[in-house]
């Protein structure tokens, strides 16, 4: 397997090759970054029901407040 290697720098999210180089779409490329620890990143799942026909149970109600509703 022959390996090329491009310098770049990440902008918005996004990986951007500091040399004018095309490579070809859905290519598969490996990136490697010296010297960085990265942050973990956290998961928050919705919980699923065991039964859905449950979920009428917990059917929302919202209650508009008027702005000049006394408190």
């Amino acid at each position: 397997m022959q390996v090329s290697t491009y310098e770049g720098i990440v902008e918005n999210g996004k990986i951007r090759l500091k040399t004018a180089v095309q490579l070809p779409e859905s290519m598969t490329v490996s990136v490697i970054v010296p010297d960085l620890v990265a942050k973990p990143v956290v998961h928050v799942y919705s919980p699923r029901l065991a039964h859905p026909e449950q979920a009428k149970d917990f059917k929302k109600e919202i209650i508009e407040v008027l702005p000049d509703a006394e408190l």
